[in-house]
């Protein structure tokens, strides 16, 4: 399994403006590897790098392996960008958004994250210092701070590339470690179910509901100063802006984190898997009224599910992804459905059997269920062959 470590560089002035130069001519060559590779179509990281290895050394100074490094950038990009249309993720073809990417290069910003391997950057954990190829030279004891945890699992696990980059004036590094698998435990003793939601963010099986009051307030405190602090439009008001523009996601994630873990923490201490609804293509497929897009669209159910997939993976609990359908609408005592059983968004009342709870317990429950049945029919499967 495999996770990033992110620590902060704490460079002296000097250290910080030969990494700013360093990231800012990577950028530059990149943005000139990148208009190469679309108009000549150049696909494949060999043949782009054959075209223009020599001319990235040459014109923009980069080392060796800086420049290698600014072409596999480049040539990653557009492999993303391929697998997206492919996925449907920009839309259908001819639709605005893919047009839009589909059109012109792919451009870097001018502090784009730029990949080092251990030729480039060497780390020195013990003294929690790196040292850093820049072009103005080897730049030799970097210092870095992170938590303990962070720095146990740099020393026993970093392995690969370590990205270098600056958001909001500071420096970070972010590293892939490399973990060994546990094995996924039996989930005899069944299966969370999770339904998460806008209101409450996420409801367990068991009756738990994380509430997304203070989420959604605080989402709506930051909308409304950005309204204000944008209707002035003053520098002030826009340095402002460019500081507080990454709070409310910092906000949302650390909530996700609070809710992952807990509910990866009890599905572990009772013996039992994670059962989530597999919600992708939801924003596609569901209709709303221009005051709620705002709020679906800055719904973090996928960071959610994230969070909960690699917590769930560490501690070796199961986790499977059920169909969502009509389980808002399903009685998880009689199995009747009917979009009758739910009078309001919060109750549940069937109108089969007459069994009443809160409508998310109830579809936590079904995802519950579902959890079981899948679980066994993967498994039946994998016994079979």
């Amino acid at each position: 399994m495999k996770l990033v470590v992110r620590v902060k560089l704490l460079p002296t002035p000097e250290q910080a403006a030969a990494l700013e130069a360093t990231l800012r001519v990577a950028n530059l060559a990149a943005n000139r590897v990148s208009g190469i590779a679309f108009e000549h179509n150049l696909q494949r990281h060999y043949d782009l790098r054959k075209r223009v290895y020599g001319q990235v050394k040459e014109e923009f100074g980069l080392a060796a392996q800086a420049a290698q490094h600014v072409i596999k950038k480049v040539a990653d990009a557009y492999t993303t960008l391929r697998a997206n249309i492919r996925a449907g993720n920009l839309g259908e073809a001819g639709s605005k958004r893919r047009v839009k990417a589909e059109s012109k290069p792919i451009a870097f910003r001018p502090e784009a994250a730029q990949p080092f391997d251990d030729r480039c950057l060497s780390w020195r954990i013990d003294a929690r210092t790196v040292s850093v190829w820049t072009l103005a030279g080897r730049l030799r004891g970097i210092a870095f701070t992170g938590s303990p945890h962070q720095v146990a699992m740099l020393a026993k696990h970093r392995k690969g590339e370590t990205d270098l980059v600056r958001q909001d004036g500071s420096w970070f590094l972010i590293a892939t470690c490399e973990l060994p698998d546990l094995p996924i435990a039996d989930p005899g003793g069944g299966f969370v179910g999770v339904d998460v939601g806008i209101v409450n963010i996420a409801t367990t099986s068991d009756g738990t509901r994380h509430s997304g009051k203070a989420l959604n307030a605080h989402r709506y405190r930051q909308r409304q100063l950005r309204r204000r602090l944008q209707a002035k439009a003053t520098k002030s008001a826009k340095r402002l802006l460019k500081a507080r523009r990454r709070k409310e996601a910092r906000f949302a994630a650390d909530t996700n984190h609070v809710i992952a873990k807990r509910i990866v923490t009890e599905a572990e201490r009772t013996g039992r898997g994670i059962a989530l609804e597999d919600l992708q293509g939801i924003r596609e497929r569901v209709r709303l009224r221009k005051p709620q897009r705002v709020t679906l669209h800055t719904w973090s159910f996928h960071q959610l599910a994230t969070f909960i997939g690699y917590k769930a993976a560490r501690a070796g609990v199961a986790l499977v992804y059920v169909d969502p359908a009509y389980t808002s609408q399903e009685c998880s005592q009689c199995g009747h459905v009917d979009k009758r059983n739910r009078p309001d968004r919060e109750t549940f009342a069937c109108t089969s059997c007459g069994f009443a709870e809160h409508a998310d317990v109830n579809a936590a429950r079904n995802i519950a269920r579902r959890g079981v049945m899948d679980w066994a029919v993967s498994h039946a499967a994998d016994d079979a062959a």
